[in-house]
């Protein structure tokens, strides 16, 4: 049965587009992307099946009725950015999109970090005040920024993850001199306001992304110098234990996700009402085996453990995003 072309998920609508103009014009279009959007289109190609001329016509034919509705727009495109934002989101909302829009479009050394292997990116600020640390890890992706603050120094880590909860705000200035560091070179401009980065939020993303071990270590030294705010951090976290409070149907729809041998490994380090939880969701067979796999399973590193829950929390989190499960209990949304 033919897949109709306006339900397939958008990165495969890109696929489809870029496969279909040829090798050097995907790869133009693609150099114009970040490494997060790569990624997904990149994926989304490899495993493209049954492609028909309908699909290919409907991907061509949206692309060019957009492309018509944005050309010779007639403003400026920062100007068309800031209206359509504040249009949509509120002044208040977009005022801090829109900063980190903008001037992010500039932080050229910023935006190359995002290319980098964590473990270099640690090498190479590891000497930087914590502070300039702070900053560089509050515009990288969270799990990239978890992977590059397990390569710092522990000592280093509690505080550097203080500074992000507390970050606000960071005024061009300090912009231009972290591209400096990073390029030699200025970028920016000096009537913007402050770029929105950092917070509590971002800084309980990093460490979800973190091992339970280094999350726990850095948490202590955390709440160690503010007890405040390491539980407003510890609130937004979303750790493997969290799963319990994800309803039945978010439970089944993650089931489906996961392989049995990750399922098997994680529950080895859970407690009963998480294991409860994933039995109740499941088929009474499925149920039996999962029970005389754990028992058959034996003695396993902390470490195995730790690596299949964190596998699964990572498929959780996609889940998420996409709004087919809501994470609940601390982080996850409320629903009214």
């Amino acid at each position: 049965m033919a897949t109709d072309p306006s339900k397939r998920p958008g990165p495969e609508q890109v696929a489809i587009f870029l496969m279909s103009i040829g090798e050097a014009p995907a790869a133009e279009v693609l150099k114009h992307m970040g490494p997060k959007e790569v990624q997904k289109i990149g994926t989304a190609m490899a495993s493209l099946e049954r492609v028909s001329r309908t699909d290919i016509d409907y991907v061509l034919k949206r692309f060019s009725e957009t492309a018509m509705e944005h050309t010779s727009l007639g403003i400026g495109a920062e100007d068309y950015v800031r209206s359509v934002l504040n249009s949509a989101l509120g002044e208040d909302k977009a005022s801090g999109l829109i900063d980190r829009i903008l001037l992010g479009r500039n932080s050229k050394g910023l935006e190359a970090l995002k290319w980098l292997d964590p473990r270099a990116i640690a090498e190479m600020i590891r000497h930087e005040h914590p502070q300039i640390v702070a900053i560089v890890l509050s515009h990288l992706d969270a799990d990239q920024a978890a992977e590059t603050l397990s390569y710092l120094p522990d000592r280093m880590q509690s505080d550097i993850v203080l500074r992000i909860a507390t970050l606000d705000g960071v005024q061009p200035a300090a912009l231009h001199e972290l591209d400096e560091i990073l390029e030699r070179q200025l970028s920016g401009k000096n009537t913007a306001k402050s770029s929105m980065v950092g917070g509590v939020k971002t800084a309980a993303d990093i460490l979800n992304f973190m091992d339970a071990s280094q999350s726990t270590n850095v948490m202590s030294g955390v709440t160690q110098v503010d007890e405040d705010l390491g539980e407003r951090i510890q609130e937004l976290m979303f750790v493997f234990e969290s799963l319990v409070d994800v309803d039945d149907r978010g439970i089944q729809t993650l089931l489906r996700e996961i392989s049995t041998d990750s399922l098997v490994l994680a529950l080895k380090g859970a407690d009963d009402a998480l294991k409860d939880k994933i039995f109740k969701n499941m088929s009474k067979r499925a149920a039996e085996m999962l029970r005389e796999d754990l028992e058959a399973k034996g003695p396993v590193r902390l470490s195995d453990v730790e690596g299949a829950q964190k596998e699964i929390l990572a498929v959780a989190r996609r889940l998420s995003e996409s709004g087919d499960i809501v994470l609940g209990g601390a982080g996850g949304e409320q629903m009214v």
